[in-house]
């Protein structure tokens, strides 16, 4: 909500979750060409990251739904680019700080340009 509230207040105008896009991107801007997918950190395996830990129990289970989660990631996200789409991964940790404001930015930076992808460093 917080990324979409700020996009919204900077002009950006996009739709929510496209059924129509592989994946069904959080964001789309048509206008700018762009697909915006928020990852929670634990279903999408943010590497190194403290929120994507693993449970304990029945971990064989989580190896493979996360392992199958990352796979159809990389899939939506690369028949997106192959259909001329431009794709960015914001992270849930990211949006989490106090302060924002470096992911907005990098965001609208992204958006107005014409860089074909953007994952966000890490906070």
């Amino acid at each position: 909500m917080r990324l979409r509230r700020e996009l919204h207040a900077l002009g950006f105008r996009f739709r929510l979750h496209a059924k129509d896009l592989p994946g069904k991107p959080d964001l789309v801007l048509k206008k700018h060409n762009a697909a915006i997918f928020v990852h929670g950190c634990f279903w999408h395996r943010h590497r190194d990251c403290r929120l994507a830990s693993t449970p304990a129990s029945n971990s064989g289970f989580w190896a493979d739904k996360f392992a199958r989660n990352v796979e159809r990631d990389r899939q939506a996200m690369e028949a997106l680019r192959d259909t001329g789409w431009r794709v960015a991964i914001v992270w849930e940790c990211g949006l989490r700080r106090k302060d924002t404001s470096i992911v907005i930015e990098l965001t609208r930076q992204w958006l107005l340009s014409d860089d074909p992808q953007l994952e966000l460093p890490r906070p």
